[in-house]
């Protein structure tokens, strides 16, 4: 027998997490939906993981490819066997699809080591510590531990931030709501910061990210997010 529940959380979720959050017309759904992919993938929520997997995708919001290029960009910054699990929420979901429709499920694209970068590591830690200020605006930190050398040049800005699959204001949004949601202060700061001072991403735009992520991650973390940015919005130059 169907059960037709009305409880506080039922309406909430229907009367103002998709009748206000999801309608608000300052942030693409494109953005709303990196933000809430990264809160649900680091919440260890198998349901809502399923779920907006299958949204973005079944939405043509995100592309298989965009979606596959996410998990890597969200392993760096959530960990690995988070990402794991994501990305075989992503498999799952993308059988489902064409299984609904009739469709036998496309394979995955097969990848180039050409994608990978050079294989020159002086070539890679220097594009690297190029990235790193691009990125972050700042000076890149020296090769004075294997956590800035091989993780933070080499891999992180070495690589990741440098690969094709998605655009870079992409890769701000999904790495703002990592860092608010990982309880990283300095990350967060310098992350907002830049997104902001860098033009990728408007302050209105980035009260609609903390919007959203407030509902997916919670308001509390959220007011943390939302002093960053304030912050980081007082700090622009002139």
């Amino acid at each position: 027998m169907d059960v037709t529940h009305d409880t506080p959380f039922d309406r909430a979720s229907r009367d103002f997490l998709d009748a206000q959050v999801w309608s608000r017309p300052g942030l693409a759904r494109r953005d709303r939906r990196w933000t809430t992919l990264t809160c649900v993938a680091a919440a260890d929520a198998p349901g809502p993981i399923e779920e907006q997997v299958h949204a973005a995708l079944a939405g043509g919001d995100i592309t298989l490819t965009e979606m596959l290029e996410f998990v890597l960009h969200f392993a760096v910054y959530c960990g690995w066997p988070k990402a794991s699990h994501l990305e075989g929420a992503v498999g799952r979901q993308w059988d489902r699809i064409h299984r609904d429709r009739g469709e036998p499920t496309p394979p995955w694209p097969e990848l180039g080591n050409d994608t990978l970068g050079p294989t020159d590591m002086d070539k890679r830690i220097a594009r690297g510590a190029e990235e790193f200020v691009d990125v972050n605006l700042v000076p890149a930190p020296p090769s004075t531990s294997p956590y800035r050398h091989a993780g933070i040049l080499g891999f992180v800005f070495g690589h990741v931030w440098k690969r094709p699959g998605l655009a870079r204001r992409d890769r701000r949004i999904i790495t703002v709501a990592a860092v608010a949601l990982d309880d990283s202060p300095v990350p967060l700061r310098s992350h907002v910061t830049a997104a902001l001072h860098s033009g990728d991403i408007t302050k209105a735009e980035m009260d609609e990210i903390v919007l959203q992520f407030a509902a997916y991650y919670g308001f509390a973390k959220g007011d943390a997010l939302a002093d960053a940015v304030e912050a980081a919005w007082a700090a622009l130059p002139a």
